[in-house]
C-alpha cells in the first residue's frame, strides 16, 4: 500500500509525445490503475480528497494533468479526441497495459474518445457530469461560459453556481467540498493558463458537433460504464446522462438527488462506494 494520499502524494513526471506530463499517484501497488480525467480549466487539486482516497483505498488512483493542462508542458489541443491521445500517451508512458477511467464533465467526453480511439487500454468507464458527442443542449443555463470564465483563478462562487444545486444542502455541500478540495498546500498545482481555457472552450463547441448517425458511435464504446450525474445539472443537463446509458451497449446510469455537475462531490462516501461496487464486479452489466 502506498504511503501517500491525495494530500501527500508528490508530484511526479513523465514524458510522452513531446509533452511532460505532471501526476500523482497513490493507493495500492497492484490492481488496475484508475486514471482520473478532469473537467473544464481543472487540474490535479481540483478533485476532492474524500473521492480520491475513498477510491484508493482499493486501487492504485493516478491523477495527471493533459496536455498544456496546470503543472504540464506543452499547449492544450482543441478537441477532446486529441486530449484522448494525449492521455493515451500518458497511459502507455507509464508502462499501463490496462486502466480505468473516470471522467468528469469534458473529462467524461475525452473518457469517451479514449474508448473509442484506444479501446485495448480501457477495461471500465465511469462517466460524470458529461454529454456525448452531439448532446442535448436544452436545459443548459444561458449563464454558465460567462460564470466558467470570468475569474483568472476560478472561485467559490463560481463553483457553489456551476456545480452544486441551488438549494441550501446542496450549497453547504459545495462549501465543504472547497474546504476539503484546498487541504493540500504544498506542492500545489498552478492555475490553467487562457490557452488552455481557450482551446478547451473551442473542445466543447466542437464536440457538440454531430458526425454521422448522432450517437452512433455510443454504440461502439463496449466496455461496461457507469454514467452519473445530478438531478439538475445546468452545464451538461442530465437528459444527457440517460441518452448515454439508453445508447452505451453496458452501462448503468446512477442519477443523485438534490445536486447539479458536481454530484460526486455532493455525495462522495456514495459516490465511492457506487464505484467501488461497478469497478470491482468482474461481470458485466447486462
Amino acid at each position: 500500500m502506498s504511503q501517500y494520499s491525495h494530500v501527500t502524494a508528490p508530484t511526479q513526471y513523465v514524458a510522452a509525445g513531446g509533452i511532460r506530463f505532471a501526476y500523482r499517484s497513490f493507493g495500492p501497488e497492484s490492481g488496475t490503475p484508475l486514471i482520473f480525467l478532469q473537467h473544464f480549466r481543472g487540474g490535479m487539486d481540483h478533485w476532492d480528497p474524500l473521492v480520491t482516497d475513498g477510491l484508493a483505498a482499493n486501487r492504485p488512483v493516478i491523477l495527471f494533468d493533459n496536455a498544456g493542462v496546470a503543472g504540464s508542458s506543452g499547449e492544450t489541443p482543441d478537441t477532446l479526441e486529441a486530449l484522448a491521445d494525449h492521455a493515451a500517451e500518458f497511459v502507455r508512458a507509464l508502462g499501463l497495459p490496462l486502466v480505468d477511467v473516470l471522467g468528469l464533465s469534458i473529462g467524461g467526453g475525452v473518457a469517451q474518445a479514449l474508448a473509442l480511439r484506444h479501446p485495448a487500454l480501457v477495461r471500465r468507464l465511469v462517466i460524470v457530469g458529461a454529454k456525448p458527442r452531439a448532446g442535448e443542449d436544452e436545459g443548459t443555463h444561458p449563464d454558465i461560459i460567462e460564470v466558467a470564465t470570468r475569474h483568472e483563478v476560478p472561485t467559490l462562487e463560481d463553483f457553489l453556481y456551476l456545480f452544486f444545486g441551488p438549494s441550501p444542502a446542496g450549497q453547504a455541500a459545495g462549501r465543504a467540498f472547497w474546504e476539503r478540495r484546498h487541504q493540500r498546500v504544498v506542492d500545489v498545482d498552478p492555475p490553467t493558463s487562457q490557452q488552455t481555457m481557450k482551446a478547451q472552450l473551442a473542445a466543447i463547441v466542437e464536440w457538440n458537433q454531430q458526425r454521422g448517425e448522432r450517437y452512433a458511435e455510443l454504440g461502439r464504446i463496449t466496455q461496461p460504464a457507469l454514467v452519473v450525474n445530478g438531478s439538475r445539472d445546468i452545464m451538461a443537463p442530465t437528459v444527457n446522462s440517460y441518452i448515454m446509458a439508453q445508447h452505451l451497449p453496458n452501462a448503468e446510469l446512477i442519477v443523485y438527488p438534490d445536486s447539479g455537475h458536481g454530484s460526486l462531490f455532493q455525495y462522495p462516501e456514495l459516490f465511492v462506494h457506487h464505484v467501488d461496487r461497478f469497478l470491482g464486479t468482474d461481470v458485466a452489466f447486462t
